[in-house]
């Protein structure tokens, strides 16, 4: 049996899409079951609570073969690296009580970064609780998200620029959710492996900027599109009005300063080829129809 949790979220419903069709027995952690689509309620065994409960992640982990795990973020939460480590602890308590064989995991490159990487560093240690507990594990390691551009749509339809926290004319290496879900599901679906280690997911744009990014965006949109950095105490202005917490918004502002430092160059242990799609075609496929809507 396989467990998936965050069935509705970016990276989560896309895993499971991508599992549907297989023999496997398919198990869901969710809120809401009725964000659920009708094909996933007849096809998946929906449990209703949250992944940071004690008796609904034991109980959903019951005979699991594996597992599935991203922790959403909370902006609203403490600190990030508190947040990630007591939202992990129940599963990792799951994972030895009930003996799940293999967990596949959303974290981050940069393992073995020297500084405090925000978020960033949240999520490594997020590997290290669950790999304490002896289970084989596969860390998906991934560099900026393509569709965190998305709530700028409009932003780019109606100024004709996007905005982040990241230096203009430092690489920002990306990934589209699309290729992270195929990564987890070829893992998900595969019991052959073993053992502990980071699966490195990245596009093949590894030394492309913000700038750069304008630059395609524009010639995708045929339409001139600019890129302006966000100071960072306008950043976390912006954030605290938003109802980001302090803590928070702290984590954001040191996992950019980690991504314009490198963090996401640093030579991945376990390499592998680029995932397939890049920045252009993601542009093509996905934020330009979101520009247009």
């Amino acid at each position: 049996m396989i467990v998936v949790t965050t069935p509705t979220g970016q990276v989560g419903r896309q895993v499971l899409g991508n599992i549907m069709d297989s023999t496997e027995a398919i198990r869901v952690i969710t809120r809401d079951p009725a964000r659920l689509s009708s094909r996933v309620r007849e096809r998946a065994e929906a449990m209703q609570g949250s992944n940071d409960d004690i008796d609904v992640i034991t109980s959903a982990f019951t005979g699991a073969d594996c597992v599935f795990w991203l922790v959403p973020p909370n902006p609203r939460a403490g600190r990030p690296e508190d947040y990630y480590r007591d939202f992990t602890r129940p599963a990792c308590e799951a994972i030895k009580s009930q003996g799940v064989r293999r967990v596949v995991g959303v974290s981050t490159l940069g393992y073995g970064y020297p500084g405090d990487a925000g978020l960033l560093s949240a999520a490594l240690g997020m590997d290290e609780l669950i790999k304490n507990t002896g289970v084989n594990y596969r860390a998906l390691a991934m560099p900026y998200f393509m569709e965190n551009l998305l709530p700028q749509a409009e932003t780019i339809r109606n100024q004709g620029m996007f905005f982040l926290a990241n230096a203009a004319d430092r690489p920002l290496p990306t990934v589209a959710t699309a290729d992270i879900a195929a990564a987890a599901a070829r893992l998900l679906l595969d019991s052959s492996w073993s053992g502990q280690d980071s699966l490195p997911v990245a596009g093949p744009d590894t030394s492309l900027t913000p700038a750069g990014m304008a630059q395609v965006i524009s010639g995708v949109l045929s339409q001139a599109v600019g890129f302006q950095q966000i100071p960072v105490a306008d950043y976390r202005a912006t954030m605290l009005r938003n109802g980001v917490s302090e803590a928070w918004a702290q984590g954001m502002i040191d996992m950019a300063k980690a991504q314009d430092d490198g963090i996401y160059g640093r030579t991945p242990r376990n390499p592998q080829p680029a995932a397939p799609t890049s920045f252009r075609q993601w542009c093509a496929d996905i934020l330009k129809p979101a520009v247009l809507a």
